[in-house]
């Protein structure tokens, strides 16, 4: 009897089986201070353990783990950080810390994916307990995944020659804050809805960007809309609408935009490529599962700018992040 595909590697399928392991320890080691452990330097397993408070075999079994992922290395004996997790996860002042992601991850994203195998039958979202500290973790969470997502925009999307730049309905100041450092003699507007508005104008004051900036109070969709920008930023729009008002609100963004100006679109996408992008493909279901919010094709949400009387120019990916479809008004 012959086999269907001999010499067919089954790694890719194990490999991807194996994840939520890989997951978990990846929390564990970030929650117990693994990496911050070595932000002073290399240590041995025996070292971890006495400066993050570890059983020994613990510390082994996470540095070995880590050091696998590519998320350590390991030279005789002794591990080190790599540059994405020293300025990730081990505390430097000058990157962004994104443990409060992982334990987002951890507490609130994965108890709702051991439920997932049901929202792909029913196509609903598992339910969203939001009691006691479960709010303060995932608000947490969420805004630091938002503050990586806004430097990876900055650093790769250029503000300099813009001059009035509006945050359109987004979630986060960070991406405003981003966008005014990069561009030093800009001025920036953030519109949206009370429930983000005070969050906002909190974080432009602890940036010392208060004078440079303005908060407008509105809903998105409905609200009285000022104008003249010559860049406009929808980042994390599209995902929390459906079709039809997405529509509207990619219209109004054309309203507030001055002629010639840039939109940066920023979300996830499917694509159509030979090849999905991972990141994209997963937080399709991240949403799906979390609270029932839909990552759109990039060619449906292109044939809204195009109705909307925006140019669609590039989509180009953000490392780590979501991607930005830039667009220029007609």
């Amino acid at each position: 009897m012959s086999h269907p595909s001999p010499g067919a590697d089954p790694s890719s399928i194990l490999g991807v089986a194996t994840g939520y392991m890989a997951a978990k320890q990846l929390f564990a080691a970030s929650e117990t201070g693994v990496f911050a452990a070595l932000a002073d330097g290399p240590a041995t397993a025996t070292e971890i353990a006495g400066r993050a408070g570890l059983p020994q075999r613990t510390a082994r079994i996470l540095a070995d783990t880590m050091a696998a992922l590519g998320l350590l290395t390991r030279e005789d004996g002794r591990y080190a950080n790599t540059p994405a997790t020293a300025a990730y996860l081990a505390g430097d002042a000058g990157g962004i810390d994104l443990r409060p992601f992982l334990a987002f991850l951890d507490a609130i994203s994965y108890p709702h994916w051991l439920g997932f195998a049901a929202t792909t039958r029913s196509d609903k979202p598992q339910q969203l307990d939001m009691a006691g500290e479960r709010m303060q973790t995932f608000m947490t969470g969420v805004m630091t995944y938002n503050a990586l997502h806004a430097r990876m925009l900055a650093e790769n999307f250029d503000f300099t020659s813009h001059s009035r730049i509006l945050d359109f309905g987004g979630l986060s100041g960070s991406f405003l804050i981003e966008a005014l450092k990069a561009a030093d003699k800009a001025h920036g507007t953030f519109l949206g809805p009370a429930d983000f508005t005070g969050f906002a104008t909190t974080a432009f004051e602890e940036a010392g960007l208060g004078e440079r900036t303005a908060v407008v109070e509105a809903d998105p969709l409905t609200g009285e809309l000022p104008d003249g920008f010559d860049c406009v930023l929808m980042e994390h729009v599209v995902h929390r609408f459906d079709a039809e008002q997405n529509k509207t609100l990619i219209e109004r963004a054309r309203q507030a935009a001055a002629p010639g100006a840039k939109l940066v679109l920023l979300d996830f996408f499917l694509d159509e490529d030979p090849e999905q992008r991972l990141i994209d493909a997963l937080h399709a279901g991240e949403y799906l599962v979390i609270d029932g919010t839909v990552v759109y094709p990039e060619a449906e949400v292109r044939g809204w700018l195009t109705d909307a009387g925006w140019e669609p120019v590039e989509t180009r990916a953000l490392p780590g992040s979501p991607r930005i479809i830039i667009a220029e008004a007609r």
